[in-house]
């Protein structure tokens, strides 16, 4: 077995990153890359997995709810198995399970089993992106080293979608097998190097180190809500010291999977609706077992000594009410837009996958090349109005999509400036939205905010990209009609991710109107 070594060492807070330092920071970067591509990568490869597995797009649309749905309906699970169990034995697992579910979803003949692999993934990523997040927080000396890291790590994760675009691309033109399946030997070395680098918690120490085990000259994070005696920071592992058992309701298994249950009965009688209308079972019958689950989820979690769900950082705190309604409609009508445009691009116009990636660039790049730039961009302008700035651009966007069709597609004229007002969207308000979330929330509150946060945003992509295919497949012309038809029936969907558009704008124009907290009020927050 290879033996973990101590936790990676820094001289100070003014000195350059050691060896060990780079190498845990590109293993959590890395790892945050991979979870952040496996959206897009499932975009580009839709189209040749319908045709592959002979399924319409209703039914292929879970290759990106699926992984939507397992981290967003499992977020606040996995925060509290990351808890009970430990961080670094956590991340490490969900290394190899998310390999394993790659290898799977590589080989998936039946669309069920794509499903399954899916949610696995995204149950993996919901353990190992906040957790790496952590880490970093703990590990790395308050100020520029951590600083760095976060910016480090930020700028990967920010990259991702758009190397996952093209990285879908280049590979589906092969098979799409194998856009599903290159992340396995990535993760394997990234669990590889993690067994030497991420750093035990303290219920994880090595006994033979025992109290001494933080290295001599490892500068400590200091102050604030992330200090704590001898340099580990709140975020360390600590479970109850004296806890000899976990229960199902500690763990929270039931309200977990009646959650998830829900979300995927809700997202499949949606998809169902088109094809057999309201007098069926096959969709009527999610539906009310949606029905069902959501109030049994609430009886549960009000039950539970220990709930999952937590709206204490909610009340009296409309700055993360809106911030999560507004990323939430951004994220939303985004996936959605992006499932028609590769629907029309290459199911009607019959482009390539690599050509659709490409096509898809100008919306995913530019929030990739500004990350860096964000927090200056806030500091100037102020969130509420690069938030209404970012709105305004994507809603114009959609609304560019609903003028009347003309064939063949027009890129340069259409699709490009709609793509460039994305990107646009995303570039002023993405990191405002986080920021104004967080603003308000007391330093215990955080944690429980920003998984309250990433949950809706999440959530909004499952069920906009349910609703965009649903009414893709209600709206489907008769057998036999041209492609000019068939784009023209995509506008019901076009005139919802226009309606998720509008919202965010709204709800952002309401942040405009400046209300200043009380002065006690327990979020008022940096």
């Amino acid at each position: 077995m290879t033996r973990t070594l101590p936790a990676p060492v820094a001289a100070g807070a003014d000195e350059r990153f050691g060896p060990r330092l780079w190498g845990l920071l590109l293993v959590l970067a890395g790892n945050m890359l991979i979870d952040a591509l496996e959206v897009s990568v499932a975009v580009v490869a839709l189209p040749a997995i319908g045709t592959d597995l002979g399924q319409p797009p209703t039914v292929t649309q879970w290759a990106m709810t699926g992984f939507a749905a397992g981290f967003g309906g499992l977020l606040l699970f996995g925060a509290r198995v990351v808890t009970l169990l430990g961080r670094r034995r956590v991340y490490l697992a969900a290394l190899l399970a998310f390999a394993a579910a790659s290898v799977l979803s590589a080989l998936a003949h039946d669309p069920w089993l794509l499903l399954a692999t899916r949610l696995a993934k995204g149950f993996c990523a919901a353990l190992t992106a906040p957790t790496g997040l952590a880490i970093i927080t703990s590990t790395f000396p308050e100020g520029r080293p951590r600083s760095r890291a976060v910016s480090v790590y930020t700028l990967f994760g920010a990259g991702g979608f758009t190397a996952g675009l093209l990285l879908s691309g280049w590979l589906t033109e092969t098979s799409w097998r194998w856009a599903f399946a290159f992340p396995a030997p990535v993760v394997l070395l990234l669990f590889a190097c993690g067994l030497r680098l991420v750093p035990r918690g303290d219920d994880e120490s090595d006994p033979r180190r025992g109290a001494e085990s933080t290295p001599k000259g490892l500068s400590a994070p200091t102050g604030g809500a992330e200090s704590a005696p001898k340099g580990r920071g709140e975020l360390r592992d600590q479970p109850p010291r004296r806890r000899t058992r976990t229960t199902t309701r500690h763990f929270g298994v039931f309200s977990a999977l009646t959650l998830l249950g829900a979300l995927l009965a809700l997202v499949q009688g949606i998809t169902q609706l088109p094809a057999h209308g309201w007098s069926d079972p096959r969709a009527v019958g999610p539906l009310c077992t949606a029905a069902l689950l959501l109030p049994a989820f609430r009886h549960i979690e009000r039950r539970s000594t220990a709930p999952l769900l937590t709206l204490g950082p909610l009340r009296g705190n409309p700055a993360l009410i809106r911030s999560a309604i507004g990323a939430a409609c951004l994220n939303g009508s985004y996936l959605g837009l992006l499932f028609v445009l590769t629907y029309q691009t290459q199911t009607l116009a019959g482009w390539s996958p690599l050509r659709t990636a490409f096509a898809l660039l100008p919306a995913a790049a530019p929030p990739a090349l500004t990350a860096l730039a964000s927090g200056r961009l806030v500091a100037r302008f102020g969130a509420p109005r690069l938030i209404v700035a970012g709105a305004a651009c994507a809603f114009a966007g959609a609304l560019l999509q609903l003028r009347p069709h003309v064939w063949p597609l027009d890129y340069p004229g259409r699709m490009l400036p709609t793509l460039l007002l994305i990107g646009a969207a995303f570039v002023l308000s993405f990191a405002a939205l986080n920021m104004q979330a967080m603003s308000r929330l007391a330093p215990t509150d955080r944690l429980t905010g920003s998984g309250l946060y990433q949950t809706a945003v999440q959530l909004a992509a499952v069920l906009a990209v349910a609703l965009t295919a649903a009414l893709l497949a209600a709206h489907a012309p008769a057998h036999g009609a041209g492609p000019a038809a068939a784009a023209a029936a995509c506008r019901p969907a076009l005139t919802l991710v226009a309606a998720l558009g509008f919202l965010g704008l709204l709800v952002g124009l309401t942040g405009l109107i400046r209300t200043q907290p009380p002065a006690a009020s327990p979020h008022h927050g940096e």
